[in-house]
């Protein structure tokens, strides 16, 4: 990758990751991602695509900080691909929502809020070796580095979050049993080994998720944090899971959770914990499955012999929960478009369940609302092809006044009821939490 013709450090060298994005307010959009702590932050995007209620826009950057609709693209594939090409330093971020995602492939319900963003930036600021670097190709880089440089320095703070009433779940427990139910029959019927059950916790609020981010990032020290604005919509990422790193010479590597159990402060039940769930046949049997979809949709685009398992069952250990995680890693053919794996795999197997197809539209029937940006993908992709997304779990988004955050987990033929009803809360229930924190009782 070529290195951009204008790089220059920020005076500023010590506004935390909330501070810093404040202080970009001003710009139309941002996007922020910490994949395994490689700090990025897209604004001011030559150009991007919004995809919102099955419409699709095009926008075009005419003036600083000013858009509008452009006619020059007339396909998503076709603006994906012309950000692809190593002689441009052009980064592109954004996300796609499982919404969006799901109906490429099934008829599923769409939330009314933007279900893709994706933007192509020439500048964006990179955090390495302990300093913010501003990187730029755009024909006026001096001008908007100085810009950055003035906005840091008088940095102003997001409007503070204030939830309307405490955010809790659309479903009582009798609801969650009956979906549970209907998920076992489909699977005593033949139509599934597998679905990820997810349940919505939902709220209105005024002012910004932006100022609780430095809270719940350090509340989760999530490997994959984001956060993504654009209009009056935003997400907030508290990602444990790496969808997929597309990395150099080709290789693709993909690492699916499916197993959890809770962390205790206690360090022998906390031991215990993370050695029921290495030792469960159940947690086992559920992430192979997933492993073996995986491996499935990656081969459609990999070499043949080159789809690999280096790591299975692998327990990792988060803030609030341990994970069963394995690892998958694939050589993609030659001449094939990062872009096109990207959004031929999502949504990803881990959050929909076996087969996926069937999956997705059980999920549509049972859920009962749609889920937006959880469950879809925030990343990035250098122009040479590189790049990392995750998968949005254990995140919030708000469009307007609506807060919805959601939890949930696989359903296989062994799995109990309530310990599965438990597992929802125990992944969301330190966010929640946090996120009540900010209800005021008038």
């Amino acid at each position: 990758m070529n290195s951009p013709t204008f790089k220059q450090a920020l005076s500023q060298q010590d506004l935390s990751y909330q501070k810093l994005l404040e202080s970009l307010q001003p710009f139309h959009h941002v996007v922020f991602l910490n994949n395994n702590n490689q700090p990025l932050i897209g604004f001011l995007a030559d150009r991007y695509v919004l995809i919102h209620a099955k419409k699709t826009d095009f926008f075009q950057q005419t003036t600083f900080n000013t858009y509008e609709k452009s006619k020059y693209y007339q396909q998503l594939p076709e603006f994906l691909t012309s950000s692809l090409n190593p002689k441009n330093e052009i980064l592109t971020m954004g996300f796609v929502s499982y919404d969006f995602a799901a109906n490429q492939q099934v008829h599923a319900q769409i939330k009314n809020q933007p279900s893709l963003f994706l933007g192509q930036f020439s500048s964006y600021l990179s955090y390495e070796n302990q300093t913010w670097y501003f990187n730029s190709d755009h024909i006026d880089a001096q001008s908007i580095f100085q810009q950055i440089e003035n906005l840091t320095q008088n940095h102003q703070s997001s409007e503070t979050l204030a939830l309307a009433e405490k955010c809790k779940s659309r479903w009582s427990k009798q609801q969650y049993q009956q979906a549970f139910q209907h998920v076992q029959d489909y699977i005593v019927a033949g139509d599934c080994y597998q679905i990820n059950l997810t349940q919505e916790f939902t709220t209105k609020a005024k002012g910004s998720l932006l100022s609780t981010s430095d809270q719940f990032w350090t509340l989760t020290n999530a490997p994959y944090a984001g956060y993504l604005r654009v209009e009056s919509f935003e997400v907030l990422s508290c990602s444990p899971e790496l969808f997929i790193d597309f990395e150099t010479n080709r290789k693709i590597v993909t690492k699916p959770i499916k197993g959890t159990m809770p962390r205790f402060e206690d360090a022998v039940l906390d031991e215990q914990s993370k050695n029921t769930l290495k030792n469960s046949e159940k947690d086992q049997a559920e992430n192979v499955m997933i492993v073996d979809l995986l491996r499935n949709d990656l081969s459609v685009y990999a070499e043949t012999g080159s789809v690999k398992t280096p790591k299975l069952f692998n327990i990792e250990s988060f803030n609030q929960v341990h994970h069963m995680v394995s690892e998958i890693e694939a050589t993609l053919k030659e001449n094939v478009q990062p872009f096109d794996v990207l959004m031929s795999a999502l949504p990803g197997g881990s959050i929909t369940g076996a087969p996926k197809i069937r999956a997705m539209q059980i999920i549509n029937e049972l859920e009962q609302g749609a889920r937006g940006a959880y469950c879809g993908s925030m990343g990035y992709f250098n122009s040479d092809g590189t790049g990392s997304w995750n998968i949005l779990i254990r995140s919030i988004q708000k469009y307007q006044e609506d807060i919805s955050l959601w939890a949930g987990g696989g359903i296989t033929i062994a799995s109990n009821c309530d310990a599965e009803y438990q597992e929802c809360f125990d992944k969301v229930d330190a966010l929640l939490k946090l996120l009540n924190t900010f209800y005021k009782h008038q």
